[in-house]
């Protein structure tokens, strides 16, 4: 079992940056791969980045240019830094935690809002 605690969000002006975090507990931090996902108010949860756990780190080709993420094995932690901020970036942002080996569970956190608006 792995938890997973988000946070960073909060409300910013357009154009503005917020630095979300996510810590995970409960597992090997080296087995597992990390993903944020983000869901807007009536829109389907969608995939913005990921960071496996040999340091590969893919991103959404929406997403590129903007948003980095970043993982700190050592703090059991990863990062998603969000820069030029849009009104379309609002959503409930996600970290999920997938084990790299069978039997590949999957874990998420409660979700951190972030509300991007003058």
């Amino acid at each position: 079992q792995v938890q997973l605690v988000e946070s960073g969000g909060g409300l910013v002006q357009p154009g503005g940056s917020l630095r979300l975090s996510c810590v995970a507990s409960g597992r090997p931090f080296n087995t597992i791969a990390m993903r944020w996902y983000r869901q807007a108010p009536e829109n389907q949860r969608e995939w913005v980045a990921a960071a496996l756990s040999d340091g590969t780190i893919n991103y959404a080709d929406s997403m590129k240019g903007r948003f980095i993420m970043s993982r700190d094995n050592a703090k059991n932690t990863v990062y998603l830094q969000m820069n030029s901020l849009k009104p379309e970036d609002t959503a409930v942002y996600y970290c999920r935690a997938g084990a790299e080996r069978p039997p590949y569970d999957v874990w998420w956190g409660q979700g951190t809002q972030v509300t991007v608006s003058s």
